[in-house]
């Protein structure tokens, strides 16, 4: 059965609701402005400056030597590209939740032979059960991949641990989903060797969506240039030599983001990522605090994600009715659990991005009034 939606026509009278969702995020009002500027070609030298700025800083904020590939996508576009680029046949995926299952959906997509290294919702991967997947298997896996902050949880993966675990296998690269995590929660890409590190631009990097940011060790490039076949819009090799090159992406961009990243990206240089981590750290804590006063934690304890707390309904709380009233009442919107796998049994806030303690603090004070806490 085919259905088709009916069209809806965008109007110009919707009420702004300040967002706590898992990603967007909110974005500054000069962040966006920057997208409001003259067209300009692709392929000109004002796009040199643009695309070269907007590259080096984000290797600055990470603290990385690793070339730093940023394009119009989704993170999405880099759980296809690290496969195509690295996996001839065997990858090892930690599965802990949704997007880290997804992970391991793409390889099967892929038509690549896919292990799963299984945890139940809302439990860390561990880096000693990764040692012993790799040392028991009969297989030499060319990608172990494992998302770093699995916000349908809320669970944040050691990631540096394990990257010291997958590092002492040469021949296996690690890939990290840190879609909803990088620019929130630091993490020191070169000291752990992660190959192939990817985030999107709507989650802690408070940036409009539509750019996907990958960083690439030496390594993974190396590996890429070994294989038959390679991803073609998200090639190491074409988008990396391209960039030496010519200063630009090897595809027409998404120019008016590219814009607004530039102009968010100085802000969180002038913050700084170890202020910046801290900052989401405060209120991390903050909203585990508050949870943990009135509901219950879902991840487990001592790996809660560092941008998104999943908060256990201990209460039975109407979450639907809850999320509804507090965006009616207070322009507030916030999160329900993902999925029907826990629907009701939780509800997310991000914590990333602009906000600080003050502001979600608002959140949760408007929560208690509409759930009468």
């Amino acid at each position: 059965m085919i259905h088709v939606t009916d069209k809806r026509e965008y109007t110009d009278d919707y009420t702004d609701k300040t967002l706590y969702i898992p990603g967007p995020t909110e974005v500054r009002e000069d962040v966006i402005e920057a997208m409001a500027q003259p067209m300009f070609g692709h392929r000109s030298e004002r796009m040199t400056d643009l695309y070269t700025t907007i590259v080096e800083d984000t290797k600055e904020f990470l603290g990385t030597a690793n070339d730093v590939v940023i394009l119009t996508a989704s993170g999405t576009e880099f759980w296809e590209a690290s496969t195509l680029n690295l996996v001839d046949e065997e990858i090892l995926v930690a599965t802990c939740g949704s997007f880290s299952e997804r992970h391991a959906n793409v390889a099967e997509r892929l038509g690549k032979s896919v292990d799963r290294l299984e945890y139940e919702w809302g439990q860390a991967v561990k880096p000693e059960d990764v040692r012993e997947a790799i040392e028991e298997s009969d297989k030499e896996y060319d990608v172990v991949a494992c998302v770093m902050n699995e916000s349908s949880t809320g669970v944040r993966n050691p990631v540096e641990e394990i990257g010291d675990v997958v590092s002492e296998y040469p021949d296996t690269y690690f890939v990290v989903d840190a879609v909803s995590a990088l620019g929130g929660d630091y993490v020191d890409i070169d000291e752990h060797g992660i190959d192939v590190l990817f985030a999107s631009s709507q989650k802690a990097f408070a940036m409009p969506p539509g750019l996907a940011v990958c960083t690439v060790s030496e390594g993974a490039y190396e590996r890429e240039l070994e294989k038959d076949s390679a991803s073609w819009y998200g090639g190491f090799q074409r988008t990396i030599d391209y960039y030496d090159r010519k200063g630009q992406t090897h595809s027409t961009p998404a120019i008016p983001v590219m814009l607004a990243y530039r102009k968010q990206m100085k802000h969180m240089l002038e913050e700084g990522h170890e202020s910046r981590d801290k900052r989401h750290r405060e209120m991390a804590e903050y909203t585990r605090e508050w949870a943990r006063e009135h509901f219950g934690m879902f991840p487990e304890e001592g790996y809660e994600s560092q941008t998104v707390s999943c908060i256990e309904n201990t209460q039975g709380v109407d979450v639907a009715g809850t999320i509804d009233a507090v965006s009616e009442e207070y322009d507030m919107v916030f999160s329900n659990g993902y999925g029907s796998q826990l629907g009701e049994k939780t509800f997310r806030i991000g914590h990333m991005g602009e906000h600080d303690v003050e502001s979600i603090k608002e959140l949760t004070d408007a929560i208690e009034d509409v759930a009468g806490l």
